[in-house]
């Protein structure tokens, strides 16, 4: 009998998982409440919208992904950029072949 014995992970379980976003979630909700409740001391006046901070970094978030997807586009190589030169080796200038494990 062989034996699968790979190794689980916190994460591996779908109920840790819905845990987590639980959590998260209820830390998000007390943070919307504590908005209402304590005063901060701001400089500009849309400082004082009620759940500011948490939709402008939602929004920043939201940005960043969309940015980052665009800037992929961008830069992304061919999926055989480096086979493109298979009689290089990387460690010599020159491209020869040599042993490097001597």
């Amino acid at each position: 009998m062989t034996e699968n014995k790979e190794k689980t992970y916190l994460f591996d379980n779908p109920r840790n998982v819905k845990l987590v976003i639980r959590g998260l979630l209820v830390v998000c909700i007390i943070l919307v409440i504590l908005d209402l409740i304590i005063h901060r001391h701001s400089v500009h006046p849309w400082e004082h919208i009620f759940a500011f901070y948490p939709v402008y970094g939602f929004v920043s978030c939201v940005v960043l992904v969309l940015l980052a997807k665009e800037l992929r586009k961008l830069v992304m190589r061919s999926e055989n950029y480096y086979d493109a030169y298979p009689d290089i080796d990387p460690f010599n200038d020159d491209g020869s072949q040599e042993d490097h494990d001597a």
